[in-house]
């Protein structure tokens, strides 16, 4: 259609016009607005960017062979095309090509217009409240839900995942993409997790002026385990470990206190991909040494864990088998079998809900969290509870509810995790946070929020039901 085409580029000259715009001269409330309208024309460009892909994929089914469109182009596949027109990476072209397909409007053999086959999301897109993320995790989970779940089922998680996502991030929209496949494809859970443990591998590569490369795939389990290691040896307060001498004498400083007296401190002069490596390798070598100490594991002895991973599991699912767990720090979830087998192996705690979340209560009189409740905070609430805020749990700071010097108690349902500098907003703004049925909520201030709603906090997803009621 001529008119389309001209008013695609007319907006594409009006685009590259404000492209250079002077933002520095904009105040910060103008920053943010326009940070919000380039995100909102961004979503609505996205879903052109899906459609057309989607419609030269249409048009290059293999069944239409050497008449299809990217064959007789010179290319395979209609991803092949795409990718070519529009200079994006091969892993780009396929994303969009898989999101158009499923987002665009189809045709019957007999001409007849029939609608996209995720309706919810294609009109989300066009009304550009849905980024191509959030829509991408939406369409893969329910298309792997689809194997047992009813039209009408699918119908209905597709709406209430269309609706968070229009509130919510894409990584949020992600987790509950994944709540809702294992509510309606339980019995999937179990095939595929072992698809995905198929694709485990590590490589090891040729060495190249001193530096050895490698590489792989980590499985859920291990990935969490790597994610606990690599978060508890890299918090904000935690001294660093695995330091080599070098690395120990470059981040060591004199620090005069205000009295005079010199503190030599330790700042980690390596950089995250350093300390990562240096816990990896360390980790390795202290297993190596572990199992070859006499009387160590598989030698009538026991391994200590140097990190703990907590496998999340509603007593439900670990009773009757069916159902997943969720690990730390991972999206993923697991089988029930395997969360039972986790029971058994060092590095992995299980952690076992009831039907509300609920967890240990703890009523010791301490300032402080212990670390048994610590780790119970860390179960319900998943890390930070901020709204957005994805800090994991070693990273945060416990934060009394009820505020310990007004008689708040030091117990579970007084507390909530935070990362510092969320703590931090949260004593010094307008946001109120209080306990309802022993989780935490918050309450934003009235000109964020007019309607006043308390919301929950904290993203256990042992504990996420889908909502069936959905208007």
């Amino acid at each position: 259609m001529t008119h389309l085409i001209d008013t695609l580029t007319e907006a594409g000259t009006l685009a590259a016009a404000i492209a250079g715009v002077d933002l520095i001269s904009l105040s910060d409330e103008q920053v943010c607005q326009a940070l919000a309208a380039v995100e909102n024309l961004g979503r609505y460009v996205d879903a052109l960017r899906a459609r057309s892909a989607g419609e030269v994929a249409a048009r290059s089914r293999r069944e239409l062979g050497q008449e299809g469109l990217a064959q007789r182009l010179g290319f395979a596949k209609g991803e092949h095309l795409v990718e070519h027109a529009t200079r994006v990476s091969p892993a780009e072209a396929r994303r969009r090509t898989r999101l158009g397909s499923a987002t665009r409007a189809r045709t019957s053999l007999t001409g007849e217009r029939l609608p996209a086959e995720f309706p919810h999301v294609a009109a989300a897109m066009e009304e550009g409240s849905v980024g191509m993320d959030a829509g991408q995790a939406i369409i893969t989970c329910l298309t792997q839900a689809a194997r047992t779940a009813s039209a009408d089922d699918l119908d209905k998680a597709e709406q209430a995942l269309t609706s968070i996502a229009v509130a919510e991030p894409a990584e949020i929209v992600a987790v509950h993409s994944r709540v809702w496949r294992e509510y309606l494809d339980p019995d999937g859970a179990e095939p595929r997790h072992e698809a995905i443990r198929e694709r485990r591998a590590f490589h090891l590569g040729g060495e190249r002026d001193g530096v050895t490369p490698f590489y792989g795939a980590a499985d859920p389990v291990f990935a969490a385990l790597l994610r606990s290691a690599f978060a508890e040896a890299s918090g904000p307060r935690v001294t660093p470990r695995f330091l080599s001498d070098d690395d120990r004498e470059r981040g060591t400083y004199i620090e005069t206190s205000s009295d005079g007296t010199e503190i030599e401190k330790l700042r980690d002069p390596r950089t995250r991909e350093q300390r990562q490596y240096d816990v990896f390798t360390g980790l390795i070598t202290a297993g190596l040494r572990e199992v070859e100490r006499p009387g160590a594991a598989g030698n009538g002895g026991s391994m200590r864990p140097t990190s703990t991973v907590m496998a999340v599991i509603t007593l439900e699912a670990l009773e009757s088998g069916r159902g997943v767990g969720w690990l730390d720090d991972v999206d993923e979830p697991v089988p029930a079998s395997t969360v039972q087998q986790l029971a058994c192996d060092a590095g992995y705690r299980p952690i076992v809900l009831g039907r509300e979340g609920e967890v240990l209560y703890l009523g010791h009189p301490q300032r402080l969290f212990s670390p048994a409740q610590r780790k119970a905070l860390a179960v319900r609430d998943g890390g930070c509870v901020w709204p957005g805020c994805t800090a994991p749990p070693q990273w945060t700071e416990a934060h009394h509810v009820i505020e310990h010097e007004r008689g708040g108690p030091t117990d579970i349902d007084n507390g909530a995790l935070l990362c510092s500098p969320h703590h931090h907003l949260l004593h010094s703004s307008a946001f109120t946070m209080k306990m309802i049925r022993g989780r935490p909520h918050l309450l934003a201030p009235p000109w964020l929020d007019p309607e006043q709603k308390w919301k929950l906090l904290g993203r256990t997803r042992a504990t996420m039901a889908p909502c069936r009621d959905v208007a």
